[in-house]
């Protein structure tokens, strides 16, 4: 069997769709391939984005061909210019973004958290509940603010249970809403991050400017991150997960 059958193969047994990390994972598995290369990730990456019969739905996140039909059934589906406003794209970017920040943050060794509204929505085939490590979020302050905290779309937490990096993921819905949160929780020491698409960092700058947030602006609390820089580095943090060592 060639490497790029026993990819295939993989990809089908995950469901006809997988990130590069599940491949990564699984290819292995299979008995009838050898990989005598001594960079096979590097070999994996080649095969999803040459081979014929694959396709690629976002960076890091590849399907089977005898698939697509029933993948796009199911509302996973390449992003156009003529779809990207449909709820099928909204629902799915949504819970995409949340799996990949709660796999980023596995891989960093932090806790992860998604609110219980979302812990059956779906991360390709899995449940996000099933990827966050924590089920319930940790009482790390007072119970109003930890309430309030409780449906920010993802939250890394570090090994003290306390909140590390807040995260809303924006596909359509309003801003300013998120920034409300952020700034009644501007007290800790956290990151906070709006995730969106590129074309909304020009609205995100102009909310930051409202009077209600001179203290997030003037401190710089609020980063942006377009959802094109949350893919590239989750596949460089599959690339890190990769070495044997980092200086």
């Amino acid at each position: 069997m060639t490497q790029a059958q026993a990819v295939i193969e993989t990809i089908d047994k995950l469901g006809g769709i997988a990130t590069l990390n599940q491949i990564n994972q699984h290819v292995f598995e299979v008995d009838d391939c050898v990989w005598k290369t001594k960079t096979p990730f590097a070999s994996i990456r080649r095969i999803v984005q040459q081979t014929k019969g694959i396709y690629k739905i976002k960076p890091g996140l590849y399907a089977l061909e005898t698939y697509r039909k029933q993948l796009e059934q199911d509302g996973i589906t390449v992003q156009t210019e003529k779809n990207k406003n449909s709820e099928e794209v909204k629902v799915f970017n949504h819970s995409y973004y949340q799996g990949l920040l709660l796999e980023i943050g596995r891989m960093r060794h932090l806790d992860t958290f998604v609110p219980n509204q979302d812990k059956n929505k779906m991360f390709i085939k899995t449940p996000l509940g099933e990827i966050r490590t924590l089920q319930a979020i940790p009482q790390y302050s007072y119970a109003d603010l930890v309430e309030r905290s409780s449906t920010i779309d993802v939250i890394w937490f570090n090994d003290h249970r306390m909140p590390h990096s807040f995260y809303e993921i924006e596909h359509s819905t309003d801003i300013q809403n998120s920034l409300l949160k952020f700034n009644d929780l501007k007290d800790f020491s956290a990151r906070m991050v709006i995730v969106a698409d590129e074309k909304r960092h020009a609205e995100f700058g102009s909310k930051m400017n409202y009077a209600a947030f001179n203290v997030l602006r003037e401190n710089k609390r609020v980063a942006f991150l377009s959802y094109e820089s949350l893919d590239k580095q989750y596949e460089q943090e599959l690339q890190k997960q990769q070495m044997d060592f980092i200086v």
